[in-house]
């Protein structure tokens, strides 16, 4: 009798548990994806607009990078960003790189080691006609 209640119990224990998806974010250090931009073209010489990212992996404190600017950026999810560009960003015809970068993880440890790189992802381009 007492064994089937020790192995009832273990089994309860490991066994009764449950799990479900994560809905939070990744965490900063992972590589981001950028799948889509919209919209992914303006005139130069338009006024600001609203750039969306869409991708996945987009860590809560994420930046998009136009060009070699990092942009003040919105988090909607793990899977789409937002940053307004200025109409200084889009005076010039040309193509510019859209990147999402994931800031580094510092270290934990005594000399900092632990932490992770920032991780910065494939690149799209947006058009300025």
């Amino acid at each position: 009798m007492k064994i089937l209640s020790v192995v009832l119990l273990t089994l309860c224990t490991f066994g009764c548990g449950y799990s479900s998806k994560s809905s939070t974010p990744p965490q900063a250090g992972t590589v981001p994806a950028i799948s889509a931009l919209a919209p992914n073209n303006a005139n130069s010489g338009s006024t600001a607009f609203v750039l969306t990212v869409n991708g996945s992996k987009f860590a809560s404190t994420a930046k998009i990078n136009f060009g070699t600017t990092a942009m003040t950026t919105t988090f909607i999810s793990a899977n789409q960003l937002t940053a307004s560009i200025p109409a200084t960003a889009i005076a010039t015809p040309g193509a510019v790189h859209v990147t999402v970068t994931n800031p580094a993880i510092p270290g934990t440890g005594q000399y900092g080691s632990g932490g992770t790189l920032a991780e910065t992802s494939n690149s799209m381009d947006f058009t300025v006609n």
